[in-house]
């Protein structure tokens, strides 16, 4: 019968791989010297785009580097090198910059593509273990990951080599986002549907668009046409306003409920009886979530959105920010 691992098999299988591979990145951190500085630099001056390239399990690495630079303001595709033998590497430029990914330096579909990036004009940067490989030799810059030794018990399956290689991308791509003074704002541009976009990018104006909802009333309409016009709005709501247009207050259903029992003749009576007149109010330029902030803080559903001249021209409710992932 072949023999099956106990759960106790597993975890020390789990720590080994896990010492391997952490050991090795902190070997990694040794290996660091002018030659990654001066690849930076090169990247840094690079007119076009960094071209990233691997095959198998390096190509896998080579995608999620591609994506990374991407993401933090280094123009960067992926050319599968196969791909490019057949026409692809039409994407590559005499302003680019190739990077790569090789454990040998010895990879025909990589090694084959070399002398038509060498023909086009782009700078050649390596990925490899081996600083003599053939890889290496051609390329202008070569970042060595080390004498590598995989997890796998077999020494086949790339592991710890990929690791190294993405850590390696990882660490270049964040000294280029410094080097750049890359912000958060400049990141949430190039992620507009992720939940850091949607807090550095979305305003109160956006909503508004979205909802068109400004429920107004005069100071001297009643209680009842302020109940008709919250349910028209289905905010639960009213801004007050005054003869000039002004916001000067506003009045919620809840308001509504607590005066019911204790005024008499109530839906009758004018709403400037009733309504909060220091009423806390937000301009259409603001985040989204500097409005959800002061709606926490205050502890309101409602705030009413205002022009520079103190006019309403929209009402937002907590749920209209909740529901966009805040």
């Amino acid at each position: 019968m072949p023999y099956i691992a106990s759960k106790k098999d597993h975890i020390t299988t789990i720590k080994e791989v896990l010492t391997i591979e952490s050991q090795a990145i902190m070997d990694l951190v040794e290996l660091v010297d002018q030659d990654i500085s001066r690849t930076v630099d090169m990247i840094l001056k690079c007119k076009g785009r960094i071209i990233v390239t691997g095959v198998g399990k390096s190509g896998i690495i080579a995608r999620k580097i591609t994506a990374t630079f991407a993401s933090t303001g280094t123009p960067s595709l992926f050319l599968h090198p196969s791909e490019g033998l057949h026409g692809d590497l039409g994407m590559v430029t005499n302003s680019d910059i190739v990077i790569a990914l090789s454990k040998s330096g010895e990879t025909d579909e990589i090694l084959n593509i070399i002398p038509s990036i060498k023909r086009i004009g782009a700078k050649l940067i390596a990925f490899v273990s081996n600083v003599s490989s053939n890889l290496a030799i051609k390329a202008d810059e070569v970042l060595c990951i080390g004498d590598v030794k995989e997890a796998c018990p077999l020494g086949l399956a790339p592991t710890t080599s990929t690791t190294l290689m993405l850590t390696l991308g990882d660490a270049i791509a964040i000294a280029l986002l410094k080097a750049r003074n890359f912000s958060s704002e400049d990141f949430a541009i190039y992620h507009p549907g992720g939940s850091l976009g949607k807090r550095l990018l979305l305003t109160v104006n956006h909503i508004i668009e979205i909802t068109k909802r400004n429920p107004i009333l005069m100071h001297t309409q009643s209680i009842k046409e302020a109940i008709f016009t919250m349910t028209e709005s289905g905010v639960g709501a009213t801004s007050i306003i005054d003869i000039n247009g002004k916001l000067i207050g506003i009045i919620t259903d809840g308001d509504i409920r607590r005066a019911l029992g204790k005024q008499q003749n109530l839906l009758d009576i004018a709403v400037w009886n009733l309504y909060n007149k220091t009423p806390l109010s937000v301009k259409k330029e603001i985040l989204a979530v500097e409005a959800l902030n002061t709606m926490e803080t205050k502890k309101v559903d409602v705030l009413p959105v205002v022009n520079d001249e103190n006019e309403p021209i929209g009402m937002i409710h907590l749920h209209d920010i909740t529901r966009l992932g805040f």
